[in-house]
């Protein structure tokens, strides 16, 4: 006799059975087919009940009328991260409340690896797919995009393909920052970001650069960096920042990770109450150290929201062209970046 534990899935051919139905009508029932008769529904869900049944997802999706899986994929820089850990909750909180369940993967800026991760998530016959783009060229989504795969890009735009796109004012909001630092009498500021290959590390720093043009500040590449791959790098510079006989004043920390070794970095010198700080993207901790940190965070629940606002519509068959879409960020003053020069 078979223990429990290895005993066979109970199959919709039992279903049908149990419930004195057709594999068909149990098909119907299970696809939430309006049309089937109300007393048929409630044979069916009796017999689910009692077998303990669960359908085969992947299975079930080719039959289905509208060859859907109600299920999407999330390709993140890196789930890790808070900024994307954050947008996949937002994701799945949004998802599930339509019925949809979510796969994610995290490309770690890794070009082949987004090709990779897509081509697995429509082997897996996803819905629709949410891209945090890493690669230079996404020409190669044509072919996908005309067998009717529904895209949406948040955080970055596509390059050399057009794609609804959610972003934030990344720009804009990097020139106010710095000129908040500005307005503190600081003109020394430091800027460190992430590599310039990246399109949001490129947009923040253009508002810098933005906000010192505007107040006559030349520009001070002794005071730059880019790229966060080598922390020990970072923090070197960082140290070194502290050990010029014009050391900066401020300093403007245009990525999370770069924001957090920059705190490292000031506690362990005891300069946090001297030189000024505003980051750029959250902190879980960002008011519990003191002073608290200033930061510059997109609003990733309205970013999910219209991201996923528009992927459900192309699935509804929306057929107009691809829209791009610019949230504003939130600006929370917590001391840091209130440090006077």
């Amino acid at each position: 006799m078979k223990s429990a534990t290895n005993r066979v899935r109970p199959t919709i051919r039992e279903v049908a059975a149990l419930s004195g139905t057709s594999i068909k009508t149990v098909s119907r029932v299970i696809n939430g087919v309006s049309t089937v008769d109300p007393k048929l529904v409630k044979k069916v869900e009796s017999a689910i009940k009692k077998l303990n049944y669960r359908p085969n997802a992947t299975a079930g999706s080719l039959r289905r009328v509208n060859g859907r899986t109600n299920t999407i994929g999330i390709l993140l820089k890196d789930i890790a991260n808070p900024f994307s850990s954050e947008l996949y909750r937002a994701f799945e909180n949004l998802a599930r409340a339509k019925g949809i369940d979510v796969f994610a993967g995290s490309m770690d800026e890794q070009p082949e690896r987004e090709a990779e991760l897509i081509a697995t998530f429509i082997a897996r016959r996803v819905d629709g797919l949410i891209i945090v783009p890493t690669t230079s060229d996404h020409a190669y989504l044509e072919t996908e995009r005309k067998s009717g795969m529904p895209m949406v890009f948040i955080d970055r735009p596509a390059n050399n393909f057009i794609a609804d796109t959610v972003i934030a004012t990344n720009r804009k909001s990097a020139k106010g920052a710095t000129e908040h630092l500005i307005s503190h009498g600081h003109t020394k500021i430091a800027y460190l970001g992430d590599s310039q290959e990246i399109y949001t590390a490129v947009e923040r720093f253009a508002g810098y650069k933005d906000a010192l043009k505007s107040a006559g500040i030349k520009l001070d590449k002794q005071y730059i960096h880019h790229g966060i791959e080598n922390t020990i790098e970072l923090q070197d510079f960082i140290q070194g920042l502290f050990k010029l006989k014009d050391r900066p004043t401020a300093i403007f920390s245009s990525q999370n990770f770069v924001t957090i070794e920059v705190v490292r970095a000031l506690r362990a010198a005891k300069l946090e109450k001297s030189i000024a700080l505003v980051g750029f993207d959250d902190l879980a901790f960002a008011d519990l150290v003191n002073p608290g940190i200033t930061l510059v965070t997109q609003d990733i629940s309205t970013m999910a929201q219209i991201a996923s606002e528009l992927l459900f519509a192309r699935l509804s068959g929306k057929k107009t062209p691809a829209e791009t879409h610019e949230i504003d960020t939130i600006f929370t003053q917590r001391g840091s970046g209130e440090i006077s020069a």
